[in-house]
């Protein structure tokens, strides 16, 4: 559970006086989720304020709600793109919430707000002296550091020197530190070492991993859950069939969101994604991948594994492939002369590398159960090729320009998804899935194995953790009305 006792007031007294210096209001939860009881105040403000800007009023955009502008948006339904089947090659209804009308293009300024926030608000985190720092494989550093911007903190991200120039180039501008660890999307551990040497060496340092912060979970289970419900109640989809989501596995807080769905809808299914490269949940297996966005080599701690009940995995070439399909001239030529709706076509930039992973894991899904017309998939578009341009330059360098020929061959890859590289899990294979958060948490990470067992024999430990979104937006307005600013 996430500690919300207040633990130094003297450091909450300080938090709370930097945000009136600032004028930085926090927003709850429950305006994360229902934005139009947003105060009038606040989004007067946020009429003169870009997406992407710095300023503490966009923590307010915090939501999968904004309007897709770049600058004086406010707020509209959900936003999502539903795959039309002319594309994805399957009859079923594939539907994907987007990323990209986040601030920083990408949903992890929620995850990385669910994980800081507590720490502010109960004055485990002092935004006087504290440096946050931010493990991670891409969009999580550059949401943390945004973020901490935002609430007037002291922000190092790390991630691994492979990781697109994108990242890094907008990271300068926005994080105090960056550290570079070596290695590509899958070396997490030595995101974890360096973890380790920065806590030895530096006082003021205060780690957010992703991995085992259960912020990062309770943020996507109270928002991000509920908007997808939201898209699924709308009357276009509520007689369908809801087969299942499936995500990519990363740090597992999306999934946190599956385990709210699965409360709705109990008999659909909750599939995991991951690079076939990769193989740690299908095979307890290990390797370098390009899917960027996820992590493996290790299973998240607030993973719930005991609610899983597919791993997929994709091949990290076919995301490339079609990364060039979706955004090449040539590519998005082909899709139009071959039915896929010129209007569709022009939205397939909302689509970045791990968007791409979760669109090949949904069809794969929906060939493994034989979905129709009936049915429905949902996942996650968690960001869009906005961050990507620098990975098209390098396929090109490498692999010549692209032309029809190889726009035509790219297609084919979307009708030829095969069934294998999936497991249905049963009770003892979920089970030696969880097992392997030993080696990684306990023997590494400190973590108690007593917790671990609670994990998986608690049937109320995810419950109890889920139950906490209403304390912290209590103290959430216990805190704002103390900076006294709204």
């Amino acid at each position: 559970m996430i500690n919300l006792k207040i633990s130094n007031r003297k450091i909450l007294k300080r938090n709370i006086e930097r945000c009136r210096q600032k004028k930085i209001i926090i927003p709850t939860f429950q305006q994360m989720r229902y934005p139009q009881t947003v105060p009038d105040k606040i989004t007067s403000g946020l009429k003169k304020v870009g997406l992407w800007e710095i300023n503490p009023l966009n923590l307010f955009r915090i939501t999968w709600k904004n309007e897709p502008v770049e600058k004086a948006g406010l707020y509209q339904q959900v936003n999502y793109v539903e795959i039309p089947p002319s594309l994805s090659g399957v009859d079923c209804t594939i539907i994907g919430l987007v990323g990209k009308w986040f601030p920083t293009g990408s949903h992890k300024v929620g995850a990385t707000f669910g994980c800081i926030v507590p720490y502010l608000i109960t004055g485990q985190f002092d935004a006087t002296s504290n440096k946050a720092v931010w493990p991670s494989t891409g969009n999580y550093c550059r949401g943390g550091a945004y973020v901490a911007s935002l609430l007037g903190c002291k922000s190092v991200a790390i991630l691994p020197e492979e990781m697109s120039q994108e990242r890094f180039d907008w990271l300068a501008k926005v994080a105090g530190e960056v550290i570079a660890t070596p290695g590509c999307e899958s070396n997490v551990k030595e995101i974890f070492d360096k973890c380790h040497q920065l806590r030895e060496n530096r006082s003021e340092v205060v780690i957010f991993n992703q991995f085992d912060q259960i912020g990062n979970y309770l943020w996507h289970y109270s928002v991000t859950g509920p908007a997808i419900h939201e898209v699924l109640s709308i009357p276009t989809y509520a007689d369908k069939n809801i087969a299942g989501i499936l995500l990519t596995s990363g740090s597992s807080g999306t999934l946190g969101s599956a385990d709210y769905l699965k409360q709705q809808y109990p008999a659909m299914k909750i599939a995991v994604g991951e690079a076939w490269q990769c193989p740690t949940l299908l095979l307890n297996g290990y390797g370098g991948h390009r899917i960027e966005g996820i992590g493996d080599k290790h299973v998240p701690w607030i993973h719930n594994v005991k609610n899983t009940d597919l791993v997929v995995d994709v091949d990290d070439e076919h995301t490339m492939r079609l990364l060039r399909l979706f955004n090449e001239p040539e590519g998005k030529e082909l899709l139009i002369k071959q039915g896929v709706p010129p209007a569709f076509v022009k939205s397939l930039n909302l689509l970045g590398i791990s968007s791409i992973a979760n669109l090949i894991g949904c069809i794969k899904l929906a060939k493994y159960y034989e979905l129709n017309r009936q049915d429905l998939l949902v996942t996650v578009f968690t960001d869009s090729f906005e961050l990507y341009p620098s990975r098209i330059k390098q396929l090109k360098k490498f692999r010549g320009a692209y032309d029809q020929e190889q726009a035509i061959k790219d297609r084919e890859i979307l009708f030829q998804l095969s069934l294998d590289r999936i497991e249905e899990l049963d009770y003892y294979s979920r089970k030696k899935i969880h097992n392997l958060k030993y080696y990684t948490w306990v023997e590494q990470q400190n973590k108690q194995v007593e917790e671990l067992d609670q994990q998986w024999y608690n049937r109320d430990y995810w419950k109890t953790i889920q139950s906490q979104t209403e304390k912290i937006d209590e103290l959430i307005n216990e805190f704002n009305t103390k900076v006294g600013i709204l």
